[in-house]
């Protein structure tokens, strides 16, 4: 869920929200001014004057902060609070996509408290250490998906299956369905496929890396036994051949009769020094390193057999373990930001689930359909006191149509479930403490509120100022709802404090700025943050 169309939608935390270009360049858009801006456009100039701007960070630090985004340091922004150019090194790392998650977790982390040596810590170190995770997650996530190619290709050479770049990008499980139909395929191979297709992603991927040369091992000792009987001499050198090709194929090494013909010393060798230079310093590599330096033959036929197969499936675990590993701190980060607020109690709860239950779990909440699941939530309102009453927030599927309220929606009315859930999002304007709700079933719309007496709308995200203000809510007196922790007075706008009220034909509507907290007690309705109706 990105701002550009050019790139796919995300929804982590605020993909899918943060519809919207960096704060500063909004404000030079609209022309509006910094009240602590000095009229030459440069920054503060004394330590008294940077702290009354909410400043508490150097040019130096946020120039540093801000090309790890790649923010453009105008004056503009150089002249932000701290926490508003935290916000937009948000927008920025949310443009980027995946590969700068820990950046944006961290800034929404930071954004979420109100101590300002958070927000400090945050421009000078946070931002660096952050994106050193992320460039570590990316280089693991790279490796694997390397191992996963070659992988296909070593699994295609063993079975003796054509490698053509057409069949290499196929997905995983259409990979897995053309080993199984093509006709090099042997029976244990065809079986392994179908057993890898009735599992998950996780069986196809096992089934590419190990268990399609597994099976063919299997497949090859079969036919073996059948020569066996008649020429034990011929089955010995054929068992040797497949075991040679395999390993030739660990160490992607084109397969030659005179490789074939070699001592199982000497062949170690040669795989050895044709061996690709990224493969020095892998257990496969070291393996061969260890069996040839040994002067019994037997280790050498066990390396061939069986050692370069031990070895090379334990590199691939521990690439998939680098991989599994970023995913849980990352998992682990969202989580904790998440905890900091009582009002994203799905994503909290999904991110300690997919911690509970493992790395493929994990993988899926990260994902974009993952993220974006955990995210949703309906909105309750409580419209009577007695007795209590509390009715769904719901849009129409338009534009520009009041937000109305009514009862939760049955199971079977799916357009109804569908329309009555939202994403709870950090807030467009960056307001700290503050949410903007886009509609799950209409990504770019959110609840938003108009002037003074005005409707509470689905409003599409125009990409302004105007709009990011319009769209944010803020909670107030948090804990004063019973048995409800999710539950708060919700005004719109952070600078105005409009409160909601509802009319006679269930439209919501904004009704002027609350005095004092018993306003919000006694005349308008509390709201609450409640299980999605669509999931």
């Amino acid at each position: 869920m990105r701002r550009s169309s050019a790139r796919p939608r995300r929804g982590v935390l605020t993909r899918g929200a943060l519809a919207t270009t960096a704060v500063a360049v909004s404000l030079a858009v609209s022309g509006q001014g910094i009240a602590s801006a000095e009229p030459s456009g440069r920054p503060p100039a004394g330590p008294a004057a940077r702290a009354a701007a909410g400043i508490g960070t150097t040019e130096i630090q946020r120039v540093d902060a801000a090309a790890v985004v790649r923010l453009d340091p105008t004056p503009d922004v150089l002249l932000l609070s701290d926490h508003d150019f935290i916000h937009a090194l948000w927008q920025k790392a949310d443009e980027g996509g995946e590969k700068l998650d820990s950046v944006r977790t961290g800034a929404e982390r930071a954004m979420a408290s109100t101590a300002a040596a958070d927000h400090v810590a945050f421009i000078v170190t946070g931002v660096h250490e952050a994106y050193r995770q992320d460039q570590q997650r990316e280089r693991d996530k790279a490796d694997a998906e390397r191992a996963a190619r070659l992988a296909r290709q070593q699994a295609l050479l063993v079975i003796g299956i054509p490698s053509t770049p057409e069949l290499l990008a196929l997905s995983d499980d259409n990979f897995v369905r053309a080993v199984l139909r093509h006709e090099a395929s042997g029976p244990e191979v065809r079986a392994a496929a179908a057993r890898a297709l009735a599992a998950d992603a996780a069986a196809w991927r096992e089934f590419i890396v190990n268990g399609a040369r597994e099976a063919h091992r299997k497949d090859v000792a079969k036919e073996l036994e059948e020569l066996e009987e008649k020429d034990r001499q011929e089955a010995e050198r054929r068992r040797n051949e497949a075991a040679r090709k395999n390993v030739a194929a660990l160490f992607r090494v084109p397969v030659t009769q005179s490789l074939l013909d070699l001592a199982d010393d000497n062949f170690i060798r040669e795989m050895l020094r044709m061996a690709p230079a990224d493969l020095n310093g892998s257990e496969l590599y070291r393996a061969a390193q260890q069996a040839v330096l040994s002067s019994d033959a037997a280790a050498w036929q066990a390396f061939i057999h069986t050692g370069a197969d031990a070895a090379y499936k334990r590199d691939d675990d521990a690439r998939r373990e680098k991989v599994a590993e970023a995913n849980r701190v990352l998992a682990r980060q969202i989580l904790a930001t998440a905890e900091q607020s009582p009002f994203t109690p799905n994503l909290v709860a999904s991110a300690k689930a997919a911690l509970a239950a493992g790395d493929v779990r994990v993988a899926e909440f990260l994902s974009e359909s993952g993220q974006k699941r955990a995210r949703r939530q309906s909105l309750a309102m409580r419209v009577t006191t007695t007795p209590e009453s509390w009715l769904t927030l719901r849009h129409s599927g338009a534009a520009g149509q009041p937000v109305t309220v009514g009862p939760p929606p049955s199971p079977q009315n799916v357009p109804l479930r569908q329309n009555s859930t939202w994403l709870v999002l950090p807030s467009l304007a960056g307001q700290a403490g503050c949410f903007s709700f886009e509609a799950a079933s209409m990504p770019g719309h959110y609840l938003k509120g108009t002037t003074a007496l005005g409707a509470v709308v689905l409003g599409a995200n125009n990409d302004t100022k105007a709009f990011k203000d319009s769209a944010t809510w803020c909670p107030n007196l948090n804990g004063w709802v019973p048995n409800k922790p999710a539950g708060a007075w919700f005004t719109w706008q952070a600078t105005a404090g409009y409160q909601v009220r509802v009319n006679a034909r269930n439209e919501l509507l904004t009704d002027g700025r609350y005095g004092e907290w018993r306003d919000l007690l006694t005349r308008f309705p509390a709201w609450e943050v409640v299980p999605p109706a669509a999931s």
